[in-house]
This record gives structure tokens, C-alpha cells and sequence, in this order.
């Protein structure tokens, strides 16, 4: 193998610890150790430097002001501890260190490896699951309290119960919350409770102390009783650092036994908040509604629309007046329609009644009965006229009108004929002569013919 090859294949330092810290670390995580403080160190900072060893072997430890605060006591060189924290790899040094959450002396460090075992074990039956945490229920009314009645923590509950919720019945079950036997009557009064149904809830704790004035809520009897209940369990011991095995258990924990009481109440109380947080938005919505409602009102009246209502509704009464009109011609013009149709059918109502076909004869009778008379009344008047014409023409011709004009007519005396011509005349015949007022004989001494007679003759 070729040194280039070798340089192309070889990690950097920051490469291989980083590989070892993501190997190590997440594989050694809330570990529990004991031995003996060497080279401890604190810091300005507030931070714990020191090392855990055994006969064999050491392991540098680093616990942060964070955790360091709570100690009530530092540790010292050569004290037998118990620590629990994390495994962590300091990079700028290249060596794995445990980084210390919780510390405590080697006596009270077997109490913890107990305990750290139990956790272990209950966590393996899977009783810190939430899938069997049971919900609180909704506006209990009948609180079960187990915890000691001389305590102050079950006065603290009674007041926080008393004020918020007044009316709430609360059955306090007496118990021992520490020493020899507590275990087993916190556990007997949480199965008492569910064998009776005597409760909606349970709240099971007591006030603070120290590690072994707790040790009863983490006897796996008080871890059992609270995983079997069927009724909701609130486990409150009154301490921050620590946590029991029945808080894990519990299916909800509180902080303090009066943190407890108030998760109890709490719903009705939120309810209650909630209401007068409604109330209180309800009245706020109107005001704005009214407030908009308002502005909207004196902003439609400052509109140039609304300053007469004919503006708007001026159009409308129109078209309403147009329409009108508009129906009454319809109206009127239907109305003759009818009444023409009316009339028209009256019309044949009455030319179809014989009486009126015989009045119209009658009339039409009458018509005929009166052309006929002016007819004939015309006629007669062309008649006279006719006869006035050729009485006219006769009077015109009438030989005795002629003779009142100076003319006469001659007779032949012989026959009474009338003599038109001299040629019917002679000599010494006698004539009679008729004038206007009489006749005259007369005697024919001469025949002289006319200018055409002798013209005659010459020809």
C-alpha cells in the first residue's frame, strides 16, 4: 500500500472522535454509578470537576451549576458516592467523562440503586406507559383524599377544594405516609376506595421531605394499587428534585398536594373562566357590532344617495305609476274588448229573436214602404214635370192660342176641313175664318199664290 493511498484512507482526529462521541453517547444514558471523589474541583462558574474511581479503574465526572445548586452538601475527596447522569465524549480532550445530573452519599446511594432497579422493573411491565393513563373526569363530585389527616398537606387540599369548590364531597381515608407499614395502607386505602366506588378521583400524596420520609411512594404495593385502580389517581408528594415510582405510576402528577386539589377543580374553574372570558368577548363583539353598526349607519346617511328618499325610490315610483297607466289601458282596452264582444253577441241575441227580426222587417218594411213612396212621388213629379212640359209645348202649339196672337185658321165651308193651301182654294168659295173670340164667313175674290208657288210654276 502506497503512502498515498494510506493519506486518501486515514481520518482526521475531529472525524474519529466524532464517530466515538455519536457511538457512545446515545448507548450510555441515564447510568447510575458508584465509587470514590478524587481530584474534585469546583469552579468560579459553580461547576463540579472531579473523578469517580474504583480499585481498578476511573472515569473523569463534570456535574454543571444547573444540577450542582441542589446539592444540600458538596461531596469531598475520598467520599463514597452515588451518581446518576449521562455519558458524554469532551472532544478537545479526546476522553469520555459522565456529566452528573443527581449525587448523593453511598448510604443513600444504595437507597437509589433500589430505586433505580424498581424504575427499571415497572418500566419493563409497562406501567409508566401513557396508554394506561386514565383521564381526570369532568366536574367530579366526590374527591378521595389518601394522605395523613394531621398533615399539612390535607388541610392545604381542604382549603383549596373548600374555597373553589364549595359543595364538594371529599372522603379522606386516613393513612401513615411514612415509616414502616405506610406503604401498604396507602396502597389498601387506594383498593378500599375502587372496591366501594366511593370516588370520582383520587388524590394520593403528603408534604416534603427527604428521600426516606418519601420512600413509601416508591414501594412497587403503592406503584401496583395505583397502575389496578379503575378510578383516576393524582399522585402529589410535595417536592421538586425528585420524582417517586407512584408519580410515574400515577395518571396524573402534581407538583404539591394543593397543586393536586386545583388540578381537581381545575375544569370547573376553567369553565368558569371561560364563561367570563365569553361573557366578557360577547360584550366586547357587540360593542364593536353596535360600534361598526354605527359607523356603517352614519356613513349610509352622509351618502348623497340617501338625502331624499326619492333618490333612491324615485325610479320605482315611476315605473309603479307607468305601470299603472299601463294596466289601466290594458284594463280599459280589455274592458271594451268585452264589451264589444258583449254587444256583438247581443247583437245576434237580437237578430236571432223574431221579435226583433220582425221589428227589423218592420223597419226594413217601413224602408221599402217609404222608397217606394218617394219612388213613386219622383215619378209623379217627373210625370207633372213631363206633363207640364208638353202642356207647355201643347199651350205653345194651341191654335187658339195662335189666334190670340193675331193668327186665324180657315174651314171650307163645304166639308168643315181646314184649308193649309191656297191651292185648295178658288175663287168665289166661301170660307169661315176662326179668330180668338169667334168666327167670320168670308168670300174668296182672289187666289194669289205664294213667292214658292210661283216659283214652282216657273220651274
Amino acid at each position: 500500500m502506497t503512502q498515498s493511498s494510506l493519506t486518501q484512507d486515514a481520518l482526521t482526529v475531529s472525524q474519529l472522535t466524532s464517530k466515538i462521541k455519536n457511538t457512545l453517547e446515545p448507548a450510555f444514558t441515564n447510568i447510575t454509578l458508584q465509587g470514590e471523589v478524587s481530584n474534585f474541583k469546583q469552579q468560579s462558574s459553580g461547576h463540579l470537576y472531579f473523578s469517580l474511581k474504583d480499585s481498578n479503574s476511573q472515569i473523569s465526572a463534570v456535574m454543571f451549576y444547573g444540577h450542582a445548586s441542589k446539592l444540600r452538601k458538596l461531596p469531598k475527596s475520598g467520599d463514597q458516592v452515588v451518581v446518576k447522569g449521562d455519558i458524554s465524549v469532551y472532544a478537545p480532550r479526546g476522553n469520555y467523562q459522565i456529566v452528573v445530573r443527581e449525587l448523593s452519599p453511598v448510604g443513600l446511594g444504595e437507597l437509589l440503586l433500589k430505586l433505580e432497579q424498581l424504575k427499571i422493573e415497572i418500566h419493563r411491565r409497562g406501567w409508566f406507559s401513557k396508554d394506561h393513563k386514565k383521564p381526570l373526569p369532568h366536574m367530579p363530585k366526590k374527591v378521595g383524599i389518601v394522605t395523613s389527616p394531621t398533615g399539612a398537606a390535607f388541610q392545604d387540599m381542604l382549603k383549596v377544594l373548600n374555597r373553589r369548590f364549595a359543595g364538594l364531597h371529599i372522603i379522606l381515608n386516613p393513612v401513615k405516609v411514612q415509616g414502616e407499614g405506610s406503604a401498604e395502607e396507602i396502597a389498601s386505602a387506594i383498593q378500599q376506595m375502587n372496591d366501594h366506588s366511593l370516588v370520582d378521583v383520587i388524590i394520593a400524596g403528603r408534604g416534603g421531605g427527604s428521600i426516606e420520609d418519601l420512600w413509601a411512594f416508591n414501594e412497587e404495593v403503592v406503584a401496583s394499587a395505583i397502575f389496578h385502580s379503575k378510578i383516576p389517581v393524582i399522585c402529589a408528594v410535595g417536592h421538586e428534585t425528585d420524582h417517586t415510582i407512584a408519580e410515574y405510576v400515577a395518571d396524573v402528577r402534581a407538583p404539591t398536594p394543593s397543586a393536586a386539589a386545583e388540578l381537581v377543580i381545575a375544569e370547573k374553574e376553567q369553565l368558569q373562566k371561560h364563561v367570563l372570558q365569553c361573557e366578557q368577548q360577547l360584550i366586547q363583539n357587540l360593542k364593536n357590532i353596535i360600534r361598526h353598526g354605527k359607523h356603517q349607519i352614519e356613513s349610509i346617511i352622509r351618502q348623497p344617495a340617501l338625502a331624499s328618499p326619492y333618490y333612491l325610490l324615485g325610479n320605482w315610483m315611476q315605473k309603479v305609476d307607468d305601470l299603472k297607466d299601463q294596466m289601466n289601458r290594458a284594463a280599459r282596452q280589455y274592458h271594451q274588448q268585452k264589451k264589444l264582444q258583449l254587444e256583438g253577441i247581443r247583437r245576434q241575441l237580437e237578430a236571432l229573436n223574431p221579435i226583433t227580426q220582425i221589428i227589423h222587417y218592420q223597419q226594413k218594411f217601413s224602408s221599402l214602404e217609404k222608397a217606394i213612396f218617394q219612388a213613386e212621388k219622383h215619378h209623379l213629379l217627373v210625370l207633372r214635370q213631363k206633363l207640364r212640359s208638353i202642356t207647355e209645348t201643347m199651350e205653345a202649339i194651341d191654335p187658339k192660342n195662335l189666334l190670340k196672337r193675331g193668327y186665324s185658321i180657315l174651314f171650307d165651308e163645304k166639308d168643315g176641313s181646314v184649308i193649309t193651301s191656297v191651292k185648295s182654294m178658288q175663287k168665289q168659295q166661301k170660307v169661315r175664318m176662326l179668330v180668338s173670340d169667334g168666327q167670320a164667313l168670308a168670300h174668296v175674290d182672289e187666289v194669289i199664290e205664294g213667292e214658292e208657288s210661283r216659283d214652282e210654276k216657273i220651274q
